[in-house]
């Protein structure tokens, strides 16, 4: 006779960014489950992210304590407010840095790819080391910016030079035209501070899949501008006697942001979505789950390369059933079984408007949630 146990299941997923937060689509798929599983079930809710949106606001939750904000400069060197972090032993900081230099800030006007800087996120980043942290964690998503880093590092003090000995013009379109590197008048504490930057994409410095040449056009590059801009950097790496960055995995996150902060400051690079996971706990969270539900707005051939998808299919033992739950599906059932996932599923009833969609969100994931669950037989009483 077999022994009738209740599922373990671990809701962890991503953002549905534009429809749902990563604790909406957690609650959505929580709920989506008990109404299928039994409220005996246990269902344990880890809401994830990569390093971009949403980062910030789920490391907060594990620390348990409130966001704090101080005023800077937007990616175009307007003034804004940025939240950032400080662990409950203050010796952790957390920037979010799109809360400084992301697309939105800078959504109300044309986009300006070869002036647009990281000066303001270089301002949070004084604010924590004023504060007397001991580590900072920058997660570098969603920016506007393509300047490899030198606007934060100008505002924490570092001089950028042209042949003249004059300091250079900012954002990525003038780095060419630096010829040496002053970092004698860097925030004291800059260089002491351990720096983790957490990346949310593989891509290298330069190149094809570099920086300038992917994500530039989403910031308003034109092809010239992608040739500008990946020179510049290309340029930037070899004044600061960077090595072969060029194919290093990771620089080419956040317009090149990494390059300055690891050239200068020691920074260490490591993927978003570990540096979240392992700080909500998930490893532990799976090792006695018969079931992780995870999801983003979009399953594709980039969720398998460092995304929250990734890290939970990488995190999860062999007994566990990982099932993706996402906006859209763009993978096939064999890419899924080649990847380790038991199934995908959208949340799309059938056609529908995107705009319908972001409306119906939290419901959606809910429903899918319910039917993925049912599918799996965990309505049975009955574990696998």
């Amino acid at each position: 006779m077999s022994t009738e146990i209740q599922p373990v299941i671990v809701v962890a997923p991503d953002s549905f960014k534009g429809s749902a937060s990563a604790a909406q689509a957690a609650a959505a798929m929580a709920r989506g489950a008990r109404a299928v599983a039994g409220e005996a079930a246990r269902i344990v809710e880890l809401p994830l992210a990569d390093g971009g949106e949403g980062t910030l606001d789920a490391l907060l939750a594990v620390w348990g304590t409130a966001p704090r904000s101080t005023e800077t400069t937007d990616a175009l060197g307007r003034r804004c407010t940025a939240r950032y972090g400080i662990s409950a032993d203050g010796t952790t900081g957390i920037i979010e840095a799109a809360e400084a230099n992301g697309l939105p800030q800078v959504s109300d006007v044309p986009l300006q790819p070869l002036v647009a800087d990281t000066y303001g996120v270089g301002r949070v980043a004084a604010v924590l080391l004023d504060a007397g942290v001991e580590e900072i964690l920058l997660c570098i998503g969603g920016s506007a910016t393509t300047d490899g880093g030198a606007g934060l590092l100008r505002a924490l003090g570092t001089r950028f030079l042209d042949a003249g000995g004059h300091p250079t013009g900012t954002g990525g379109g003038d780095l060419s035209s630096i010829r040496s590197v002053d970092a004698s008048g860097v925030h004291p504490r800059a260089t002491a501070v351990h720096w983790r930057i957490a990346v949310d994409v593989d891509n290298p410095l330069c190149g094809p899949r570099g920086a300038a040449a992917v994500f530039g056009p989403q910031k308003g590059a034109s092809p010239q501008d992608v040739d500008t801009l990946d020179a510049g950097l290309a340029h930037l790496a070899r004044v600061l006697a960077a090595g072969d960055v060029a194919t290093t995995p990771g620089f080419g996150a956040a317009g090149g942001m990494p390059l300055g902060l690891v050239a200068v400051l020691g920074a260490q690079l490591v993927p978003g979505a570990e540096l979240v996971s392992t700080a909500v706990g998930l490893p532990e969270a799976l090792a006695g789950a018969d079931v992780v539900l995870t999801g983003e707005g979009r399953l594709d051939s980039q969720s398998l390369g460092g995304k929250v998808v990734d890290a939970v299919r990488r995190t999860a033992s062999a007994h566990t059933r990982v099932v993706v739950i996402a906006g859209a599906v763009q993978l096939d059932a064999a890419a899924c079984r080649a990847a380790g996932l038991t199934a995908a599923f959208s949340i799309a009833p059938g056609p529908a408007e995107l705009a319908g969609l972001q409306a119906d969100a939290q419901w959606l994931i809910e429903d899918t949630a319910a039917q993925a669950c049912a599918a799996l037989g965990l309505g049975t009483g009955r574990c696998g």
